[in-house]
């Protein structure tokens, strides 16, 4: 189980696609990761599936914008609107320890010693501490007091059911 369902994540996505801009093709993009500035450095990501390179990023009145290669008018840009841009999971921004992905996260089994509560479904993020939402009914605090470990290659949370 851990090698499939961890490895099950090939892509991530780090943005979407709005509407278009201007007359050349540029599009705003709707970053949907914590590392936005992941998108300066970029040479080419994958729309919708299809690889793209990337002529010219832009930070206007912070909002972000793209242009993509042979992609030079309103009409061809529109078409890209609501995909989604993804990266090789290779190509994650790297995190500190203790620090996950919440796509790593979703799908843990949450044990309190040796009794299974349940499975991770959502990670809601509530600004002061992300929060676990455990088969659709039991949020559990990401909070140190609270989590006591997490294996994302075993796909196994332990928590302290006394502390929530």
């Amino acid at each position: 189980m851990t090698k499939s369902l961890q490895s099950a994540v090939k892509e991530i996505i780090v943005g979407k696609i709005g509407a278009a801009r201007g007359l050349d093709g540029t599009v705003k993009i709707i970053p949907l990761t914590d590392f936005e500035d992941r998108f300066d450095g970029l040479k080419e990501i994958s729309v919708g599936g299809k690889i793209f390179v990337i002529e010219q990023v832009k930070h206007i009145g912070g909002q972000l914008f793209m242009k993509f290669a042979g992609v030079d008018s309103r009409e061809t840009a529109k078409a890209l609107t609501n995909k989604f841009l993804t990266v090789d999971r290779a190509d994650a921004a790297p995190l500190a320890d203790g620090e996950f992905y919440t796509f790593d996260i979703i799908g843990c089994e949450v044990f309190d010693d040796d009794k299974k509560i349940g499975t991770v479904t959502n990670v809601l993020k509530t600004g002061s501490n992300d929060v676990f939402e455990v088969d659709g009914n039991i949020l559990i605090p990401a909070l140190k007091s609270v989590v006591r470990s997490i294996d994302v290659a075993s796909k196994k949370i332990l928590v302290d059911s006394n502390a929530y």
